[in-house]
């Protein structure tokens, strides 16, 4: 521990030493018989140890979700009463707000300033701004031209209902935000939910629940089971009694899940893998473009799924991109978390660490000149972030997901070249086009294939602008209007006078 480690609070201690497993209809449980130990990816050392949930706990996590749907314990609620339960426990994340970004720092790996500002405060607006949809769900009046049978009036209208149980399949790189997106919106439409968080990273999703209940939402409302994503996950989307599938994670994973959901017609989003480019034009301001890939490529060590890891930048700017990039994260300072001075913090495990590793070694071997940065300790799951020159579109580097801090800077001579570089993937799930050219931004913005498109930034979200991916980066959208209709049935009634 360094001088500059922040001290853990007593409130996180007694989490841990309560928390036994899955949380279910307002109680911990501790399992199956299976268990697993909750890693501090700093050190590799234990932070706790849960039980893991097997197909009957499953079942019971679902059991209790539905009764409390069906017996309309919170959906029978007035919508304003929901909301008020809802900004309450916004206002009790935001009180605990040290104590969840330390849960997540530890759990994670993250820098305790990403927990703090991006976790637990952007989380706290999402709530906020989502619990106010609560009242805001309509239908619409429609004018029909039934003729028959003969002399009859019509009065027509939509409503839309909370579709049932929400499943919400969670990943590990933001656990604690990504677990709100999935629980707020299903709460906001009047739904009952089940988490599954990652099996590397479910305190937080724990304790979020201990919070809900406190806040009023009933118990059974809001369920987390924890468990591999092989055995809870596959079951909980193959579950009959859920009738709508979230999910964030991989492409491949992805496609099971909606898979899954298909075969019982339950409704599904999903919010999968990106490759997302960086298109740096020749008028671009060159300081403002490195400062923006920094914070694009290695926010959370790159395990981000927005992230931008293919920089396409004008030749005119390309060396001189290279060689600041380099400068920059040779000069990091590297630490656990809870380490405020640390500028780069280990990745969630040592099997991700060895899989980016894998992929620098491929990338080299294939022809990338490596520019490596700070150095980091051999305790813990670090990578130091690397500039990879040299690289081209036909690269492995170029076109697969790597997820940690990996920055591949490709040049090119005119813009339409560039624009087909970064429409060149399987994926679209974001992109950034860097500019000062107003009328080139506005020519190029529809003509980039991502759900996400920024203009002198990355990786900003909001929680009223829908966020997710076309072609195999998903289906469905996060945030705003979007994310609670998801959450609905739309229901037609036409009234015969």
């Amino acid at each position: 521990m360094t001088d500059t480690m922040i001290a853990r609070l007593p409130e996180v201690d007694a989490f841990l030493s309560r928390a036994s497993g899955s949380f279910i209809d307002g109680e911990h449980l501790s399992g199956s018989g299976r268990h697993a130990d909750i890693i501090d990816p700093s050190n590799a050392l234990s932070l706790t140890r849960l039980g893991l949930a097997d197909e009957a706990i499953v079942d019971r996590a679902v059991a209790s979700a539905k009764r409390c749907f069906d017996n309309g314990i919170w959906r029978g609620m007035k919508p304003a009463q929901r909301e008020r339960i809802l900004l309450k426990f916004a206002d009790l994340v935001e009180a605990h707000g040290e104590e969840l970004a330390q849960l997540e720092s530890l759990n994670q790996g993250k820098s305790i300033h990403i927990a703090r500002m991006v976790d637990v405060g952007f989380s706290v607006d999402f709530m906020r701004y989502t619990a106010g949809w609560t009242t805001k769900l309509e239908g619409q009046t429609t004018s029909v031209s039934i003729g028959m049978p003969e002399g009859a009036e019509f009065h027509a209208y939509t409503l839309r209902q909370p579709v049932g149980v929400v499943a919400g399949i969670v990943p590990w790189n933001f656990p604690f935000m990504i677990t709100l997106w999935k629980v707020i919106p299903a709460l906001a439409a009047g739904c009952s939910i089940v988490i599954k968080p990652a099996t590397e990273t479910p305190l937080s999703a724990l304790r979020l629940a201990e919070l809900a209940l406190e806040a009023g939402v009933p118990a059974g409302t809001f369920n987390v089971v924890v468990g591999a994503g092989s055995i809870a996950g596959q079951y909980l989307a193959e579950h009959p009694d859920v009738r709508k599938v979230t999910f964030t994670g991989s492409t491949a994973v992805g496609k099971q899940i909606g898979h899954a959901a298909v075969d019982h017609m339950a409704r599904f989003s999903l919010e999968l893998g990106g490759k997302n480019p960086m298109l740096v034009l020749e008028d671009a301001d060159l300081d403002k473009a490195v400062h923006g890939a920094l914070m694009a490529g290695l926010l959370n060590q790159g395990q981000v799924c927005a992230a931008a890891s293919r920089f396409y930048v004008h030749r005119s700017l390309h060396d001189a991109f290279c060689e600041r990039l380099h400068g920059a994260i040779q000069g990091m300072s590297v630490g656990p978390g809870l380490d405020p001075a640390a500028q780069l913090n280990p990745l969630v495990s040592r099997r991700h660490q060895q899989s980016v590793l894998a992929h620098i070694e491929r990338a080299q071997a294939e022809g990338a000149k490596v520019l490596r940065g700070a150095a980091v300790p051999e305790e813990g799951f670090y990578v130091s972030p690397v500039v990879l020159s040299g690289v081209t579109q036909q690269m492995t580097v170029a076109r697969e997901e790597v997820f940690g801090p990996v920055l591949s800077v490709i040049p090119f001579d005119k813009i339409e070249e560039g624009l087909a570089m970064v429409n060149d993937s399987d994926l679209g799930l974001a992109a950034s086009l860097w500019t000062n050219d107003l009328s080139q931004a506005m020519r190029l913005i529809p003509r980039i294939e991502a759900g996400t498109v920024w203009v002198n930034t990355h990786v900003t979200l909001d929680a009223s602008l829908p966020f997710g991916g076309v072609k195999q980066s998903g289906i469905g959208r996060e945030f705003g209007r979007e994310a609670v209709e998801a959450c609905t049935e739309l229901k037609s009634v036409c009234i015969a006078y």
